[in-house]
């Protein structure tokens, strides 16, 4: 299996595999936006001095200026440096910046391999990490984010950016429902993980780049979706598969938790985990009927209902109160 790097992620191996190479890297962070600014505060980017970009800022235009700037005033470049885009309607037009819209970049220069190998080891253990810059000083300071980090903070002295790992999607069960729905989770960006230990459905599995995990559902749950970047969804219609799932993924860091069903299968489903031990705490975490009710019928409508709720989910957005009980 190919495994899969969020985009900022991404953004620190190709910086890392230009450094190796012998190569500048400017790593360039979005600091602050106003008005209609086309990437959000915290957007990462990379620049080489041969002309290579990763990452975005914006949609390009300010990349090739910054390019052009960095190859021409390098020398005479502090860094961290601060470059602000946008300021008057001449600069905000000539940059694709609307309404008046404005962006405030910090530069720094990454020396080698060091400045950023740290970090990537820290995200291979699926560990979210604060990365903390000092504009004074540019000193840099790794710490593990707690549990209410904002992803990104400024405060014109400290620049803190929250880097985590892959979003990681584990489904129960090989069935059709689950080819659908990992599908749609390649193409927003999850590492998508398949666990049935049955041979049947196992043998006829066959999608690339997913990994199908033989092993019962509850080791795999404790093994690799036992953190805040994964979402466990049980779609198998055997309760002594699904449930195994769930006893362990209702009591684990996993952010989201759902189960396919009917109102009433997921009403027996609770009568049966709370008389499992699962705490009521727990199985109030449980989200069932999986996904946003949006009249979903065929697997691939049930898929974009499932997948659009832990987008909302990821997002902080409750969009509709499930039945408890």
């Amino acid at each position: 299996m190919v495994p899969l790097t969020s985009p900022d992620t991404e953004v620190l191996h190709s910086a890392k595999s230009c450094l190796e190479a012998g190569d500048e890297v400017i790593l360039i962070t979005v600091a602050q936006t106003w008005g209609s600014a086309p990437r959000p505060a915290g957007s990462l980017a990379a620049i080489t001095l041969k002309g290579e970009i990763f990452g975005s800022v914006s949609g390009g235009c300010i990349e090739e200026d910054l390019l052009e700037t960095l190859c021409r005033h390098n020398e005479n470049l502090k860094f961290p440096q601060i470059l602000r885009y946008g300021v008057s309607r001449e600069e905000a037009r000539r940059f694709g910046l609307p309404c008046g819209g404005e962006l405030v970049l910090v530069l720094e220069r990454l020396s080698d391999t060091a400045t950023v190998t740290p970090l990537l080891k820290q995200l291979e253990t699926r560990r979210q990490m604060i990365r903390r810059l000092h504009l004074e000083s540019g000193r840099v300071e790794l710490y593990p984010a707690p549990p209410d980090a904002p992803a990104f903070r400024w405060d014109h002295q400290k620049l803190e950016k929250l880097f985590g790992p892959t979003w990681r999607l584990l489904l129960i069960g090989a069935g059709q429902l689950s080819h659908y729905v990992a599908q749609i989770a390649l193409t927003l960006g999850y590492e998508v993980i398949i666990c049935d230990p049955r041979e049947e459905y196992a043998s006829s599995w066959q999608m690339p780049n997913i990994e199908l995990d033989p092993r019962m559902p509850d080791d795999v749950v404790t093994a690799l979706a036992d953190d805040p970047c994964s979402a466990v969804v049980a779609l198998t219609h055997d309760p002594r598969l699904d449930d195994m799932a769930l006893m362990t993924a209702l009591d684990s860091k996993a952010f989201y938790v759902g189960a396919l069903g009917s109102r009433r299968t997921n009403l027996a489903r609770r009568k049966r985990l709370a008389m499992l031990g699962v705490s009521e705490k727990g199985i109030a975490r449980l989200r069932g009927p999986v996904g946003l009710p949006i009249g979903s019928r065929t697997p691939p409508e049930i898929a974009v209902a499932i997948m659009a709720e832990l987008t909302a989910e990821r997002h902080g957005i409750r969009l509709v109160t499930h039945d408890k009980q």
